[in-house]
């Protein structure tokens, strides 16, 4: 689920990319030391900061009322999860791979009836064959070996692993305003820091939240705030509308077989 801090936190690392395009380890683009960070400054670490030429740009929700724009239907989408265990089939062979984890379905269908096993952190291949030979010898002769198993006497065999995927749905969406403050130790510096941050956020449109989903980013305005009690300090806010989505999201199963018969009953899975 999206929150304010996530916005706040996406903002912080667009900031930080645009004044140090080639990484921290390189010189900023204006030049001086500059700490990118959420929330207020404190005075002692800020007065020291300038007093040593070094810039401070932080990022905090503006002031007002947070806005409730919420104008979709609820609707949960799927995201499909590619699983870990692999499955093959020879002949009339099954042969499991890769890594059992939880939260994945193994199921191997014979002449129409079907043989499922949801796994377990503590399983591997070889545990997941034996579960499902174990479950299949209840009516035909089954063959184990390791991760493999043989139906001799079975006339069709098909095998499938699928893994639960995550459902999220739209529950509101919000406008909230963040401010990002250049606090700076000089009126060419505020300025020139304040150009690279706003041409840099002006060419985005969608910021990519946590969650997978995103926060439409548009400019919502600008101050100068030159405080003649501190002689050392410029200051520009630059403020910028995000509108984000709550979302609330759930364990979907995914679909293994389609028309079945699973313990002489029938099923549509």
């Amino acid at each position: 689920m999206a929150d304010q801090a996530d916005v706040e936190a996406a903002l912080v690392t667009l900031v930080a990319t645009s004044l140090y395009p080639s990484g921290t380890g390189q010189p900023s683009v204006p030049g001086p030391l500059c700490r990118i960070y959420r929330g207020w400054p404190k005075s002692s670490g800020l007065n020291t900061d300038l007093a040593a030429g070094r810039v401070n740009v932080t990022i905090f929700p503006a002031g007002g009322v947070v806005r409730n724009t919420t104008r979709y239907m609820p609707n949960w989408a799927a995201q499909p999860v590619e699983p870990e265990l692999q499955a093959r089939l020879s002949g009339k062979t099954v042969s499991f791979s890769g890594a059992a984890a939880s939260g994945q379905l193994a199921g191997i269908l014979i002449d129409g009836t079907a043989y499922v096993y949801r796994t377990t952190a503590s399983d591997t291949p070889a545990s997941v064959a034996a579960n499902l030979a174990a479950a299949a010898r209840q009516n035909g002769i089954v063959n184990l070996a390791g991760a493999s198993i043989t139906f001799p006497g079975a006339g069709e065999v098909l095998v499938r692993v699928v893994a639960d995927g995550v459902g999220a749905m739209e529950v509101r969406r919000q406008v909230q305003d963040f401010r990002v403050v250049c606090w700076c130790p000089t009126p060419l510096l505020r300025d020139r820091v304040a150009q690279v941050v706003d041409t840099s956020l002006a060419g985005i449109t969608f910021v990519p939240l946590p969650d997978g989903t995103s926060a439409r980013l548009t400019f919502a305005g600008t101050s100068v705030l030159d405080q003649s009690q501190n002689a050392n300090l410029y200051r520009r806010d630059l403020v910028y509308s995000a509108e984000y989505p709550t979302t609330s999201s759930g364990t979907q199963p995914a679909m293994l077989f389609g028309d079945l018969t699973l313990g002489g009953t029938e099923y549509i899975n």
